[in-house]
């Protein structure tokens, strides 16, 4: 106990510096912020200041990546979490690459037909909104893992941050307010409508916002790190919750979870390097997929988001979700064709049937897709180093499974939703049935999630990724043509405007103001169902300056709390003011 305390004393001028930075946020958060000391770009400004604090203080990306995540799970509560999951995807400064993959699992007891009511029909409510939909969560032993392996700073400087957000508050904005207050008035359970509400009054923005629950689990992380959750009194807590409402995890399940390292999926784009994450995530493999098709292309000479460059992204993103919904799952236990679906020659063969003047079709009879919520996070981190790193992580819906645990604080996910329906349930209402992605005991459900970083000639040129469920791969795609074919700047690329298609439903969406109305026209004009309208993502992304070599971090203006921090005194407005 001496240890731990001497480090909380050690640490408290930097914990109380911290939280006397959220009574004012800065009217600047979404300009971009340039640095050689480091940079971190987040959904969320007091989480990426808390990852900047690291870096100055000698921290390296990866440590700076494990406290924004922490602090995130305070100050983010739609998305940052420790009752969740997600990827951390990695580039060392020499070049070498690896990724952590911390998605969650299913539990001992899960078996492919366990949404199926007592009269064999699927129930969406159980798949999706009970404590069934809930899997192991894996966040923090993907965070224990990637600093065992790779981290540099002392494990209690990266959690006390966010054990100090917690348990003395931050000043809400208007927009995280608003968010929690409408998740609490809607809450079925009482531990939810506690944790975010003052005995059922909605707080107001401006007020503080103080966890003493989520505090304390996050002090039991802080000092016994993966032991902290997954045994002892909050691997109690999450089983006592999951028995009271008729949930199937145990503590022997929070016990087995292990997060796993992973050799990531790598392409080329025109002489850059993409690196990107392997399955359970669907996003590396897409998105290689639909750069291999687009390549032979001229991209850039189109122009951007007109009629002709969006029918051509369209026809890419339409086969490669495709592929996605018959061949992507965990690949540790089902057998996924990494290597072809990501293969040049795989691209050519897709791409052969592409007319250019008119739009494909997509058959609702072969393959559906199940809904995923667009309800996740992304930041990036780069230090003074070089050293990269990408991570997305989520609860799956906004707020996850709304089911707070009691007594400790946080949200628990309702990821087992992104299991199939069960065996041959694919029909035309939506749902899918293939065998890969169906529940399995320990198996990792598949994920849109899309954490990667580009470079050059061996050299770092951005760190990308996005929430937004099946968009987060398009999201992705779109930030590296942004660089590559139009020349764009990081802060143009995170800004511009963006499209999906994913195959079924057979649409085009464009945000609003994406495209022109004749480009519109022409698009349905070729046989595209378009749809204009909403955002898509929060791309908080970081670009390298190629002259300077300075990390130009660039929130997504979507955001409304979103903000890039520097890690170093030589940080400034990417415009150059201080």
């Amino acid at each position: 106990m001496q240890r731990i305390t001497t480090v909380r004393s050690a640490l408290g001028a930097v914990a109380l510096s911290l939280a006397l930075l959220t009574a004012t946020v800065s009217a600047q958060n979404h300009e971009a912020v340039r640095s050689s000391g480091g940079v971190v770009s987040s959904q969320q400004w007091i989480a990426s200041e808390a990852g900047a604090r690291v870096l100055a203080e000698g921290g390296n990306a990866v440590d700076a990546a494990i406290a924004t995540g922490f602090a995130l799970a305070v100050t983010h509560p739609t998305a940052g979490n420790i009752g969740g999951g997600g990827f951390m995807v990695i580039r060392f400064p020499s070049g070498q690459a690896t990724t952590i993959d911390f998605r969650e699992k299913a539990p001992l007891a899960a078996h492919p037909e366990m949404w199926l009511d007592e009269n064999g029909e699927y129930s969406s409510q159980m798949h999706h909104r009970s404590h069934l939909a809930v899997g192991v969560p894996g966040t923090v032993a993907g965070f224990d893992k990637a600093h065992r392996l790779y981290g540099d700073a002392e494990w209690a400087t990266l959690v006390q941050p966010a054990v100090s957000l917690a348990e003395d508050g931050f000043v809400l904005s208007e927009a995280l307010a608003g968010s929690i207050g409408r998740f609490a008035e809607r809450s079925q359970y009482e531990a939810s409508v506690q944790a975010y509400s003052k005995n059922g009054t909605p707080y107001a923005a401006g007020e503080t916002f103080r966890q003493p629950d989520l505090a304390r689990s996050l002090a039991r992380i802080r000092d016994d790190r993966w032991y902290g959750f997954y045994a002892g009194e909050t691997a109690r807590l999450i089983a006592e919750e999951m028995r009271r409402g008729g949930g199937i995890i145990t503590e022997q399940d929070l016990g087995l979870y292990r997060a796993q390292e992973r050799t990531p999926v790598q392409g080329t784009y025109r002489g850059y390097d993409i690196i990107s994450m392997p399955p359970p995530s669907s996003g590396g493999v897409a998105i290689v997929s639909m750069l291999n098709m687009l390549e032979p292309y001229d991209v850039g000479a189109m122009g951007h988001n007109s009629a002709e460059y969006i029918h051509y992204l369209a026809e890419a993103m339409r086969r490669a979700f495709r592929d996605r919904a018959i061949y992507l799952a965990d690949a540790d236990f089902a057998d996924v064709p990494v290597h072809r679906l990501t293969s040049k020659e795989h691209a050519t063969w897709l791409a052969r049937n592409i007319d250019p003047e008119r739009a494909s079709v997509s058959h609702p009879t072969d393959v559906q897709m199940r809904p995923e919520s667009p309800e996740t996070t992304h930041y990036s981190v780069v230090d003074a180093d070089g050293l990269a790193v990408s991570v997305t992580y989520t609860l799956e819906s906004g707020y996850g499974s709304g089911i707070v645990v009691p007594g400790a604080g946080f949200l628990l996910n309702n990821e087992m939703g992104d299991f199939n329906a069960g065996p041959g349930l694919t029909n035309e209402s939506g749902l899918i049935g293939t065998e890969p992605n169906l529940a399995r005991p320990q198996q990792r459900m598949l994920s849109s999630m899309s954490p990667s970083i580009v470079a050059k000639d061996g050299e770092l040129v951005a760190v990308v990724g996005s929430p937004g469920g099946r968009t987060i791969i398009n999201t992705t795609l779109q930030l590296i043509l942004n660089m590559v074919d139009f020349g764009m700047s990081i802060e143009q690329a995170v800004a511009a405007p963006r499209i999906h298609h994913q195959w079924l439903p057979d649409r085009v969406r464009i945000e609003t103001d994406g495209a022109s109305a004749e480009a519109v026209q022409a698009l349905e004009a070729m046989g595209h169902t378009v749809q204009v309208g909403g955002q898509q993502g929060s791309a908080n992304s970081i670009g390298i300056d190629p002259l300077t070599g300075e990390a130009i971090g660039a929130p997504d203006p979507r955001s409304p709390d979103s903000g890039a921090r520097a890690g170093g005194r030589s940080g400034t407005r990417a415009g150059g003011g201080r």
